[in-house]
């Protein structure tokens, strides 16, 4: 794996995800779901622009990241900052290890999942992605993190097809969560939102892209959430579903 157009493409992302004035648009949209003092998970931290937003909000931030770089990358951005726990592993619904796959020229999508490069291979809007090298990683739980480092108010989930593996190793309900969604692996999507159901009873709302607006008119059931994933069109591409136990936070 050439280090050259990964270097350039995470450059890309710290220009795109640190742009002038995102910060700020940013804190408005989170702050609702976290506040001083509170604990927030970034699982799939990638540059870290959700965890920097956690503290600027006073909140806590364990920030999961298994991309070799990118954690390096992190700890030159919060090492000195006692409020973040950096872990470099994959998580999954048990302990143990597995292969996280990179791409070189897009590391955002680094993925875990091989049914998520399957259904990338020839898909429109996908074309020309390589995943060009691999790495053995440990994987931990949602719940062991819990364990070691608080319990959560907030965890936010952006693991490339690997939500609902990730989602299986909480057994207990948080106050809120969010899980990224592709309209490439919509299956993946509704099983995360089953699982969430089944800690609680949650009420949820949804982002299209990188937008910080809700697009459901209130908080909605799993149902109806479902039934508007399924409707969306392929072009529509990714987003996040929002869930929470305080159905005030999804307005």
């Amino acid at each position: 794996m050439s280090l050259a157009p990964q270097a350039r493409a995470i450059g890309v992302s710290l220009r795109t995800y640190y742009a002038p004035g995102r910060a700020a648009a940013l804190d408005r949209f989170l702050g609702r779901f976290l506040g001083e003092g509170e604990l927030g998970f970034d699982i799939g931290a990638h540059v870290g622009d959700r965890t920097a937003s956690f503290r600027r909000l006073g909140a806590r931030a364990v920030a999961v990241e298994p991309q070799p770089r990118l954690h390096r990358l992190l700890r030159l951005i919060f090492s000195r900052d006692p409020g973040v726990a950096l872990v470099p592993a994959l998580v999954g619904s048990q302990q143990g290890e597995a292969r996280l796959h990179l791409n070189s020229a897009n590391p955002t999508v680094a993925t875990a999942s091989e049914a998520f490069m399957a259904a990338a291979e020839g898909a429109p809007g996908w074309e020309g992605q390589e995943w060009d090298g691999a790495v053995t990683l440990p994987v931990t739980t949602l719940d062991l993190l819990a364990a070691e480092h608080g319990e959560p108010a907030f965890i936010k989930l952006d693991v490339e097809g690997f939500e609902a593996q990730a989602l299986a190793g909480l057994s207990r309900p948080v106050r809120s969560l969010s899980f990224e969604f592709t309209t490439l692996q919509r299956a993946v999507a509704l099983d995360a939102l089953e699982a969430i159901g089944a800690l609680g009873p949650y009420r949820f709302n949804a982002c299209l892209g990188e937008e910080m607006r809700f697009v459901l008119e209130g908080p909605a059931r799993a149902g109806t959430v479902a039934r508007w994933l399924e409707a969306l069109p392929a072009e529509a591409n990714s987003g996040d579903i929002y869930a929470s136990l305080d159905e005030a936070r999804l307005r």
